[in-house]
């Protein structure tokens, strides 16, 4: 996919004095700022993940400022585009080479993580991963710290509630990279140990993908239900599909991560989700006063959008930022960053999260949600969640 120079060479720097009126210029009397390069998708396929994140970190640092341990913090975003490798690590590099940033951070999905892991290793800058979800990410570089979840984090707990729940025949279908192959693999270990029996596996291109001879597919093996994951923009083509092809209707259930059912895509995708059971570490709808307060501030500040996990996975990573920063005292030294971070634990906005110390993956609840219509719209109604799940990693 090509992307035009000046969407690749995207310069905007936040301020939090200039959130309302918009990204300002930073000051010229800022003394020594702490600079953050976030590279995300603002265009193509995945836009929408690169839009919850920019919107998080504004809705971060308009409730906090934007100086920390006496240092400014700027934000410079660029457009990676969301599927072009080659131009995430050479915005990586620029951004440290050219832009003098401190802090790597954003990275919508994991071929864009991987590519960027030995540009912030030899630079020993920090890298904060808040969406990619593949388990290995972390292992790419020492410094790699993730603030969003893994395919494998919240897969185990949807197939140990699948078998327990009447549910003996499943066929899979993911998108056919790293966190669907994680999603694969993890589901029919847990689903196949608890007594389960997969039928089929397939597995989709990420590329323009037409999910119709899949679904066909899985409309003739008849299983009690087909268990889907596709990244984040993906879900309303897949539910669309799934409800043309008369699968529901044949009795087959769907069962997915929550990416399929992205509270950002709720609204479009409206009662073709109903009844739907998803596992994962975020919803719009969770009770919590925070996540109250949190998804206030965000429609306010973003009207027609509702938060989603990559909002909540932005908006935990400028957290922890800005936690390692008072605990350094303002040093941004990457090693000295990297080990702050280590074994923080703080309330998010999804619950209690802890960076695990050593795999520097987070550890948090996973909750199992069915889509039900709740204030006039459809959202992931949380009934069941197995607390302080640690990422099991993929055999």
């Amino acid at each position: 996919m090509s992307i035009k120079i000046k969407q690749q060479r995207r310069h905007i720097i936040l301020a939090a004095a200039a959130l309302c009126a918009g990204f300002a210029l930073p000051s010229a009397h800022a003394a020594d700022p702490l600079r953050v390069g976030l590279i995300v998708p603002m265009s193509g396929p995945f836009a929408s993940t690169g839009r919850q994140v920019e919107a998080a970190v504004r809705l971060f640092m308009q409730q906090n400022g934007n100086t920390v341990a006496g240092r400014t913090v700027e934000i410079i975003l660029k457009d990676d585009g969301g599927l072009a490798p080659d131009v995430t690590k050479r915005l990586a590099q620029e951004l440290i080479s050219r832009d003098k940033v401190q802090v790597l951070a954003g990275f919508g999905l994991t071929p864009l993580a991987f590519a960027a892991a030995p540009v912030a290793t030899q630079a020993k800058v920090p890298m904060i991963v808040m969406n990619a979800a593949t388990s290995v990410i972390v292992q790419r570089s020492p410094y790699i710290v993730r603030t969003g979840f893994t395919l494998a984090q919240v897969t185990a707990p949807l197939a140990q509630w699948a078998a327990k729940n009447k549910i003996k025949t499943v066929m899979t279908l993911v998108s056919d990279y790293g966190p669907g192959i994680d999603a694969e693999k993890v589901f029919v270990k847990d689903f196949t140990a608890a007594g389960g029996k997969v039928v089929a596996s397939v597995r989709a291109p990420l590329r323009n993908p037409d999910y119709s001879p899949f679904l066909a597919r899985a409309k003739d093996a008849h299983p009690d239900a087909l268990f889907v994951f596709v990244p984040s923009g993906e879900g309303s083509a897949v539910l669309k599909q799934f409800t043309d092809r008369g699968l529901a209707g044949a009795g087959i259930r769907l069962i997915a991560t929550g990416d399929v059912l992205d509270d950002d895509l709720m609204p479009s995708i409206g009662n073709a989700a109903l009844g739907v059971i998803s596992s994962h570490h975020y919803s719009a709808a969770h009770p919590s006063a925070e996540n109250k307060a949190y998804v206030a501030a965000f429609t306010k500040a973003n009207p027609g959008m509702r938060p989603n996990f990559h909002s909540v996975g932005a908006y935990d990573g400028m957290h922890l930022l800005y936690a390692a920063l008072q605990k350094t005292k303002g040093n941004s030294d990457g090693p000295a960053l990297i080990e702050a971070m280590k074994g923080m634990s703080w309330t998010s906005v999804r619950g209690p999260v802890t960076i695990d110390p050593a795999s520097r993956d987070l550890v948090q609840n996973v909750y199992i949600r069915k889509a039900e219509q709740k204030d006039g719209a459809v959202y992931n109604v949380e009934f069941d969640q197995v607390d302080k799940v640690k990422d099991p990693g993929v055999d």
